[in-house]
């Protein structure tokens, strides 16, 4: 058999993820580091698996990651997306699934510039009146 690979794309905040999956025995790997010593928090990995529980294909498939900008929670709900996206591009069949559990939706929050005169974003200096 050949081996499957696909490339995708994923996006959160400020992070980028790019990832490739292979045909494999479901090894992770996030900037050529092992994903349990890249992201130390359970919750983090729990999320970065999430869409191989959603479609049952956690054993098949090896995922390479290049992950740059943000922040680890940012980094983790990148590759989150970027693999949801590459299950789609291999199989169209895991589109329901993934769609039904808002994992190829793209989360638009990011975080609010700070304006001038004040402290941050919206939150200003106490008032006093005399």
């Amino acid at each position: 058999m050949a081996a499957i690979k696909e490339k995708a794309t994923g996006r959160r905040k400020r992070a980028v993820a790019r990832v490739t999956i292979t045909t494999g025995k479901g090894r992770i790997i996030v900037n050529d580091k092992d994903v349990d010593s890249y992201f130390p928090r359970e919750t983090l990995r729990m999320i970065i698996r999430q869409p191989l529980n959603v479609t049952g294909v956690g054993a098949q498939y090896d995922i390479i990651a290049l992950v740059n900008g943000g922040g680890l929670s940012g980094q983790a709900g990148a590759l989150r997306h970027g693999i949801a996206r590459a299950l789609v591009e291999l199989d169209a069949d895991n589109k329901p699934k993934l769609k039904k559990e808002g994992l190829l939706t793209r989360d638009p929050r990011e975080v609010e510039r700070k304006k001038y005169g004040l402290k941050g974003a919206r939150s200003r200096f106490q008032f006093s009146k005399r």
